[in-house]
């Protein structure tokens, strides 16, 4: 049985620590897409180091139709946030390669170029850049290498979807955030239509097991077999001097 509080008391604690040890006095920079992961890592991190050490940066592509989302989570926790339009970066890039991107391409340039952004705020206001994860896309592969995939501490990586809601629960945080029907950010599709299964299966196959569909098992076990890579770190020749 999931016990959210211990969880979550646990995981604060740990955020402690790693701060402790790796960046005393550091601030926490998150990113804020309006979505529940980066909003239960911030909250995660506003009550292990306070308010005024948790910095939001909200990143836009454009318009972003769910921008109130993560207004509402900044001006909940009341940190400091930065808005940073990221559309003529994605732009500049995309008209300065000489030839035409692959769609998988398009789709995954915006959140490296993010992650840029994440770590030129942390870099320039003494941070360190929260990853904001979950078990369950990271099993199947579900983030950006070099995107949304890294940071400098990751809370959550480790707590399925489910288990994430539990705790953004016990955080205080508004219902519809942590309730809100995850998107990809990126082609306007849910999880849920891009990953082909559901997570309530997901989060129980990756805990018990159990799945009753077999094609869902399969597709499952064929994404978390092509992409551990993401979790590994780069492989690296060993000339054994």
């Amino acid at each position: 049985m999931f016990n959210a509080e211990k969880v979550k008391n646990e995981c604060v604690q740990w955020i402690r620590d790693f701060f402790e040890k790796n960046g005393k006095g550091c601030n926490a920079v998150v990113g804020i897409s309006g979505g529940k992961d980066s909003s239960i890592v911030a909250a995660l991190c506003v009550e292990a180091l306070g308010k005024d050490r948790v910095i939001g940066v909200l990143m836009p592509c454009g318009e972003q139709a769910d921008i109130d989302m993560a207004q509402l989570l900044v001006d909940t926790l009341g940190i400091r946030r930065y808005i940073v339009n990221i559309k003529d970066a994605v732009d500049g890039i995309t008209k300065a390669i000489p030839f035409e991107l692959s769609e998988q391409s398009r789709v995954n340039l915006p959140p490296r170029i993010r992650m840029a952004t994440l770590y030129a705020v942390s870099q320039s206001h003494n941070g360190r850049v929260a990853n904001t994860c979950n078990l369950s896309e990271d099993w199947v592969g579900y983030s950006t290498r070099y995107g949304d995939s890294v940071g400098d501490f990751s809370p959550c990586s480790m707590l399925t979807v489910d288990e994430m809601k539990q705790i953004g629960r016990l955080l205080g945080l508004p219902a519809v955030l942590v309730d809100k029907v995850p998107t990809d950010g990126l082609c306007g599709k849910t999880d849920e239509d891009n990953l082909g299964f559901t997570y309530a299966e997901l989060d129980r196959y990756i805990r018990t097991g159990e799945i009753e569909n077999a094609e869902h098992k399969a597709l499952i076990d064929r994404k978390h077999e092509m992409n551990l890579f993401k979790l590994q770190l780069m492989p690296a020749f060993d000339p054994k001097l």
